[in-house]
């Protein structure tokens, strides 16, 4: 497995951000008014992040007095931290679609001016799932390995 590049999370919301963006033309009178807090979810997942990372960094490690990380373990927790990555760069995406959408007519629509403020938690959100889940797959690096291969590997 490697480690997450910055180009798979830009592309990810990149295009993402274009769907939306997109959809949003087409659909957004449609919508149920979003409620404030939607994206604040992602913060709990952050949440857990942060914790795994403290609680196995020091396993990782190999610190004294600490119980060596399984393997299992720690594959699960890089998958957690991947996957958390992504979805976090998905997401912010998706807000930024919808706020490239909604600020232009902000001072004209009462919508848009609450949904806004929805689109703004979700980005700050998706943010910090972004970065916990990039701390998270830092923690569990092998302090054995180099941290980048080489190219002829």
């Amino acid at each position: 497995m490697t480690f997450t590049k910055p180009g798979q999370l830009v592309v990810a919301g990149l295009v993402t951000a274009a769907v939306v963006f997109l959809v949003s033309r087409l659909m957004y009178g449609e919508l149920p008014p979003l409620p404030t807090l939607a994206g604040a979810t992602l913060l709990l997942i952050a949440a857990v992040d942060v914790v795994l990372a403290a609680v196995l960094r020091p396993r990782v490690q190999r610190k004294p007095g600490v119980e060596p990380v399984e393997a299992l373990t720690a594959a699960r927790a890089v998958a957690l931290a991947k996957a958390s990555s992504l979805a976090g760069a998905i997401m912010a995406g998706g807000w930024i679609g919808l706020l490239g959408y909604l600020l232009p007519m902000m001072s004209t629509v009462d919508a848009a001016r609450s949904d806004t403020t929805a689109a703004v938690v979700g980005l700050i959100s998706a943010a910090a799932l972004i970065g916990a889940g990039l701390w998270l797959e830092h923690c569990l690096r092998n302090p054995d390995e180099p941290d980048e291969p080489d190219e002829d590997e």
